[in-house]
């Protein structure tokens, strides 16, 4: 028995660079596992590795050799959480084969925090593509995980069948074996915690035209939790389940994000470390914020008034952008639109337009549709809308994870970059690490956003929960596109003011001003598309209508401070040389928070905007603790 093969019985560990996550393969039953440990103590117990083709089947498989090597990446991007990225990472091969002698290599990719696999297929025999009929790739945790999960829903529901759309409750602080809302298992990221050893997210990142989203299946006792394929119901049953790809070809990477707490988890960069750009942009974009008129003003808004009410908002805020959402077609028309644009461009205020996916797959009736999907009518709107001077367009109402699906996004997202537009997603899938792969690409939905809060009262009342969850799951994977930050006490155009009859119509905000403010920096997106609206020039705090106009969308630095997923959060964000420090409380206990020992940690001296007996304040940090009750937040700028 040779060396290698001495080591190999032992079990390969793979280890990031400080050795404190370790990855420990075992092939001994004739069924290759991974487990994973952190500072000694387990977070995954051996869970199963594999695939099926058509061609070949890697399901069971044993290690031939491991070759590793110690990396250092460095890039810049412009859109995620930091700005430059350099960490170091041990890249290893574990170079495996299966029964009958075909080979297979599985890639990780190990950090600090994170792990990461994918599967490299090679083209062994006369086959030049496959079909991928399953994964058996398992997350297996430690009895008594407690979990924090939202489900996939069911196929072809939801407004206009245009589900699923990654709009769903998350499940807090729930057992392993509880089972999903609708029988499908779970949406990506998912968040775990391991009793007091470690907290785990899971997530997948790279996917595009070459393969379908995947989301975890419910908890299985003996394998845990497994990869789930889309349902075939999903796009109203157009394409296929079952991913293809040309040989050689890898799938899409499976990470896991691991720590003692959960800064690594709200600070990690995993999506993006380990994907590459699919093309160089053939134009520059720039960021920053956007007024939009339907999210309060709803459909009523798409007049020529309103449009410009909304952008003079924009240019008296110092807005870069305006949205036009949905049937800016039917009341402008293409003639109409290009004077609304030269109107919008006169006062410094650049154009996004709203546009539906939808071509056979759902029965989404706003407009414009049938356009985003046909690339004969999808190439020559785009190119009236560069000839005009549009920046950017909002896709929407795509419901669904198969590959067909992710080849329209990249689509999409190619061809707008042609004509230098700037793409955001809603009614859509998972961002997968398409900040770094799509030069053009500013944000998805993927979450209950904003306009929940119009239709319900109780997203109203859960408002302070879901900003308290989305830094640990949702957006510490790729940017959201929420939508938020409403300044109006009533979500209508009245803002409160009696109807008919002396009624009050609209939801209520049950967050503060000072909550709301913090949103503004808590999500990440590069492209904010803001709920205020016209009349928050006189009737909001003149504080806040001042920080909106300051705070920026793009961030060169992340930290967590402090937080526990769905009771309170502390994130502080830095653009250049200021820190931006977001809290906010959803928990009946108050949330104390030392600004000066944020201060002593970031460096420099706080401006806070709270709320004082008044209402919004803003003024230096006080000596005692800030104490911050529930629906309430606070706001640190400190330079």
């Amino acid at each position: 028995m040779n060396i290698l093969t001495l080591l190999l019985a032992l079990a390969p560990v793979l280890t990031g660079p400080d050795a404190r996550l370790q990855v420990r393969i075992d092939d001994s039953a004739d069924q290759l596992r991974y487990s994973i440990a952190y500072d000694g103590k387990t977070l995954l117990e051996p869970s199963a590795l594999g695939l099926e083709t058509n061609d070949a089947d890697y399901t069971r498989l044993s290690v031939v050799s491991v070759d590793t090597e110690e990396i250092r990446d460095r890039y810049t991007l412009d859109r995620i959480k930091a700005s430059r990225i350099d960490h170091a990472a041990v890249r290893a091969v574990l170079h495996c084969q299966n029964p009958a002698g075909r080979p297979l290599d599985i890639e990780w990719h190990l950090t600090a925090n994170d792990a990461a696999f994918r599967y490299l297929i090679p083209r062994d025999t006369e086959t030049g593509s496959v079909r991928v009929l399953r994964e058996t790739s398992a997350f297996r945790f430690p009895e008594g995980t407690r979990t924090w999960l939202t489900p996939q829903s069911h196929a072809m529901i939801g407004w206009k069948r245009s589900k699923p759309s990654y709009e769903e409750f998350y499940t807090l602080d729930a057992p392993l074996d509880a089972r999903s809302q609708y029988g499908h298992g779970y949406t990506f990221p998912c968040l775990f915690r391991v009793g007091e050893d470690g907290w785990v997210l899971v997530s997948e990142t790279g996917v595009d035209s070459r393969y379908c989203g995947s989301h975890l299946s419910d908890w299985d006792a003996a394998e845990g939790y497994t990869i789930a394929f889309p349902m075939p119901e999903e796009n109203n049953g157009n394409g296929t389940v079952e991913p293809a790809f040309a040989l050689p070809g890898a799938t899409p990477w499976r990470t896991l994000t691991v720590g003692a707490d959960l800064a690594p988890i709200a600070e990690t960069t995993i999506a993006f470390d380990v994907v590459e750009p699919r093309y160089e942009a053939t134009h520059s974009y720039r960021y920053g914020k956007s007024t939009w008129s339907w999210i309060v003003w709803q459909d009523a808004s798409m007049n020529h008034d309103d449009q410009v009410a909304y952008i003079d908002l924009a240019a008296e805020m110092g807005f870069p952008y305006i949205l036009i959402d949905a049937g800016w077609d039917q009341e402008f028309g293409h003639a109409g639109m290009e004077e609304l644009v030269r109107y919008a461009r006169s006062k410094g205020v650049e154009v996004f337009l709203w546009y539906s996916s939808s071509g056979w797959w759902n029965d989404i009736v706003q407009s414009p549709v049938d356009i985003m999907c046909d690339p004969l009518r999808r190439k020559p709107e785009m190119r009236w809308m560069e000839s005009i001077g549009v920046r950017g367009i909002k896709v929407d109402f795509f419901g669904g994870d198969k590959q067909e699906t992710f080849r329209l996004y990249e689509h999409i997202l190619s061809d707008a970059d042609d004509h230098g537009l700037m793409c955001i997603f809603h009614g859509a899938t998972l961002p997968r690490g398409w900040e770094r792969m799509y030069p053009n690409y500013v944000g998805s939905e993927a979450v209950l956003a904003s306009e929940n809060m119009v239709f319900g009262q109780n997203h109203c009342d859960l408002e302070a929960q879901s900003a308290c969850l989305h830094p640990f799951i949702r957006n510490t994977v790729g940017s959201m596109e929420f939508g938020g930050v409403f300044l109006n006490k009533r979500l209508n155009r009245a803002n409160g003011a009696p109807g008919r009859g002396g009624r009050v119509f609209g939801t209520q905000r049950k967050t503060t001003d000072a909550a709301e403010l913090a949103i503004a920096v808590l999500y990440q997106n590069a492209i904010q598309n803001f709920a205020i609206t016209p009349n928050n020039l006189t009737d909001a705090p003149a504080a806040a209508m001042d920080f909106l106009r300051e705070v920026p969308t793009t961030w060169d630095e992340t930290r967590l401070i402090d937080g526990f997923p769905g009771k309170y959060v502390v994130l502080a964000r830095r653009h250049g040389l200021t820190w931006y420090v977001a809290a906010i409380n959803a928990d009946e206990k108050p949330l104390a928070l030392d600004v000066r020992a944020v201060e002593a940690r970031l460096g420099g001296t706080a401006c806070v905007l709270s709320t004082g007996k008044d209402g919004l304040q803003t003024g230096p940090a006080a000596k005692k603790p800030l104490s911050i009750p529930k629906d309430d937040g606070a706001v640190l700028v400190i330079r």
